[in-house]
């Protein structure tokens, strides 16, 4: 047998552990690539934006990524990955974007009935942050007050319903308690 000879497993884990590195010095080279092609060309992209371009990488890829959540109803969840935190980052960049003010008009009603089922569906923390993702966008929008005054209204139901379940516990505790001293 050869000294070399590896059981099975081992060379599954050598394998792979192979693919990885090529893998990583792959995404290594090509950001390195891509990089240096970014530095040669910031001289021309420091003048588009001057001249009005305004489509830099940065807010080119954000479009993207909005217009696909977008296109797979990720409007407001979930956190992190949504095309209203995209928009609102290209915004960000670029205040005037019209495609990104647009787009946020456009999404508005789907966007503000994703929230309300989310407090039908008494996921309130979510709601929540949902409610303030399109407050960033238009804070005097009176379908978001109606949002909140019923979003504030099923917090309150939850509380009682909170409430009215320690009560019960409690006196079902105390009749249990009383039970056993007689």
């Amino acid at each position: 047998m050869s000294r070399f000879a590896l059981p099975a497993r081992q060379r599954v884990l050598v394998v792979v552990s192979l693919l990885v590195l090529i893998a990583i010095g792959g995404g290594v080279w090509f950001w390195s690539t891509g990089s240096a092609s970014g530095v040669a060309s910031s001289a021309g992209v420091a003048s588009a934006s001057s001249s009005g371009g305004k489509d830099d990488n940065g807010v080119g890829i954000l479009l993207d990524l909005a217009s696909t959540a977008v296109t797979e109803k990720r409007l407001v969840a979930p956190a992190g990955s949504n095309a209203y935190e995209f928009y609102l980052s290209v915004l960000q960049l670029d205040p005037q974007n019209k495609v990104a003010q647009d787009a946020l008009h456009e999404t508005f009603p789907s966007a503000s009935a994703d929230v309300e089922r989310a407090i039908n569906d008494n996921n309130l923390d979510e709601a929540q942050r949902e409610l303030s993702l399109l407050r960033e966008f238009d804070s005097t929008n009176y379908i978001l007050s109606l949002l909140g005054g019923k979003l504030d209204a099923q917090r309150q139901i939850q509380i009682r319903q909170d409430e009215a379940r320690a009560a019960a516990m409690q006196a079902k505790q105390q009749s249990a308690g009383n039970g056993s001293m007689l």
